[in-house]
């Protein structure tokens, strides 16, 4: 059975950084690709970023240039480093690995 657990979400000022983790059981990890995804309040949820398991990486537009999604397959972890935050990407940031979604970690970005 698959399990993501994010942590690393917290408060951050504006133009801040968090680095979020996603810590994954149950796989094998090396041969996993995994995707962060995000939804803001009353928004539907919105694809950010996915690695592969070659170490292949993908963004979406807006975060290209400040984030980075990277994985460490000797801790079976993934992260998200996220810099210059905008008050406009607090949301609750989500792992997902396949058919699995972790429970989430919330970003709030004060202005």
């Amino acid at each position: 059975q698959v399990q993501l657990v994010e942590s690393g979400g917290g408060l951050v000022q504006a133009g801040g950084s968090l680095r979020l983790s996603c810590a994954a059981s149950g796989i094998i990890f090396s041969s996993s690709a995994f995707a962060w995804y995000r939804q803001a309040p009353g928004k539907q949820r919105e694809w950010v970023a996915t690695i592969t398991s070659g170490g292949s990486t993908a963004y979406v537009d807006s975060v290209k240039g400040r984030f980075i999604i990277s994985r460490d397959n000797a801790k079976n972890a993934v992260y998200l480093q996220m810099n210059s935050l905008k008050p406009e990407e607090t949301a609750v940031y989500y792992c997902r690995q396949g058919s699995t979604w972790g429970k989430g970690t919330q970003v709030t970005v004060s202005s």
